[in-house]
Parts: C-alpha cells; structure tokens; sequence
C-alpha cells in the first residue's frame, strides 16, 4: 500500500455542505484507507535568507489515505464534499526519503 495526500482547493462552484464530511470520512475509515486530515487554518511562510514565497490561501484542508494504485485513490473521489461540489482536489503521492 502506498499514502497519498488529498489537497482539497477553495474553488467550489457550489458551496460545500459540511454534514457531508462525516459520511465520507466514514466511508474511506469503513474500506481501511482514512490515516488521518483536517481542515487547514491560517499560517505563514518562512525562509531562511530572503522573501518567502506567498502563502498558498487556495488549500482549505487534506486526507492522507492509503491505496494500492492512484486509479483507487481517484475512486475514492467519489462523494468528497469538495469534489461533488465542483471543486479541485489535487493528490499527490508521499514518497518516503
């Protein structure tokens, strides 16, 4: 199994019905893949010499998750309140160093 990280975007076209996260949630805990996510709060970029890169605002919170390939992790889109609602989620995989 490999984890991989949902980014969900703040660019829904429809707004999001938070009582929508709990089923989904519950779903992905139910198939064994849910490890863990919340909702993104305010923060700030560092550096060490010179001016940091902006702050990405567009990230409104993630899901780590485990999955055999990227195919079940794109499944696994299926009933995201941010994705049904028009938005993006990105997913990238985590690559152990």
């Amino acid at each position: 199994m490999k984890d991989f990280i949902l980014l969900m975007h703040a660019d829904t076209l429809r707004p999001e019905r938070d009582e929508d996260w709990e089923p989904y949630i519950g779903r992905l805990m139910e198939a064994g893949s849910f490890q863990g996510g919340s909702a993104l709060g305010q923060g700030q970029a560092f550096r060490k010499e010179g001016d940091a890169a902006p702050l990405t605002g567009q990230l409104t919170g993630y899901i780590k998750i485990q999955a055999d390939s990227r195919q079940s992790v794109r499944a696994a889109l299926k009933g995201n309140p941010t994705y049904e609602a028009g938005g993006t989620v990105e997913i990238r995989e985590l690559v152990e160093g």
